[in-house]
């Protein structure tokens, strides 16, 4: 039976779909009172509605994960609200993808500005907080690429490689004062990261994995409570992708084979600028 979270508060950031809907749904189900947070407003109540029908509780709020005092705002306002902080999901994220040769300084920043700095901001703001009370879970979404470098989506694996190591980095330091920390490094979930997702110079049916198995979202949303109830240190899933993992570790040129092909099937359809 999953761990009861009754009288816990949460922040939940892209809550307004895809892991962050389905971690905002579950977190209240659970019996948590959840924030669920977004860039896209209406996203965020909608959720947040979905799950007062339902007889929990949550409150939606507008923020943008690149502004630093937006979430700041957002994790001093709910923590002032309900007199303590839980659980901090730093889990808005965006893709920009395509040839390295393609991709502009800009789209870069534009892809570190919410992937890393939004989960600095939002672990930054929420630490003091948590360490002052003595307890608390940051749990940040990294990916896959945050283990497995993912060719032709080298500002998306950069950030989530920042993510991975930072997280492991702090998760050693809050040992000591009662945060804990995890790290989130799912496979292909299906949630609307792709539909959102710009291909530069590439097709846009190239956006979408094919011939992979998606996880669902309120799976996903399991797989990671369950993981943070655990303590543990990075939450890997589904279980192809942890075999990847140590496939990718133990016999690297396997894996880099596999790789090199899949860049240059996507290098004969790419779009000359």
């Amino acid at each position: 039976m999953a761990d009861s979270l009754d009288g816990k508060v949460a922040i939940v950031t892209g809550g307004g779909s895809g892991i962050g809907e389905a971690l905002s749904v579950e977190l209240a189900r659970r019996g948590a009172r959840v924030t669920v947070a977004d860039i896209r407003k209406d996203d965020a109540e909608r959720v947040a509605a979905l799950i007062a029908a339902s007889g929990g509780k949550a409150h939606a709020q507008t923020v943008d994960v690149a502004v630093e005092e937006d979430v700041r705002g957002l994790v001093e306002e709910t923590a002032a609200a309900h007199g303590r902080l839980d659980y901090v999901f730093n889990n808005a994220g965006i893709a920009i993808g395509g040839d390295a040769r393609d991709l502009t300084l800009d789209q870069w920043r534009q892809v570190l500005d919410v992937n890393l700095y939004g989960v600095l901001y939002g672990t930054f703001a929420a630490y003091p907080i948590m360490v002052k009370q003595g307890y608390g879970s940051i749990v940040n979404t990294a990916s896959a690429a945050g283990l497995i470098p993912l060719p032709m989506d080298g500002a998306y694996t950069t950030a989530k490689h920042a993510v991975v190591g930072f997280s492991r980095a702090l998760r050693l330091e809050a040992a000591g004062l009662g945060v804990h920390v995890s790290v989130i490094c799912p496979g292909w979930v299906r949630t609307r990261i792709f539909e959102h997702s710009v291909a530069v110079n590439l097709p846009d049916e190239l956006k979408t994995p094919r011939r992979v198995t998606m996880v669902e979202p309120d799976r996903a949303a399991r797989e990671i409570l369950d993981g943070v109830a655990r303590n543990r240190e990075v939450i890997i899933f589904p279980a192809m992708i942890r075999r990847l993992w140590r496939l990718h570790f133990f016999v690297p040129g396997l894996v880099y084979r596999r790789m090199l092909h899949g860049i240059s099937e996507a290098r004969k359809q790419r779009i000359e600028p």
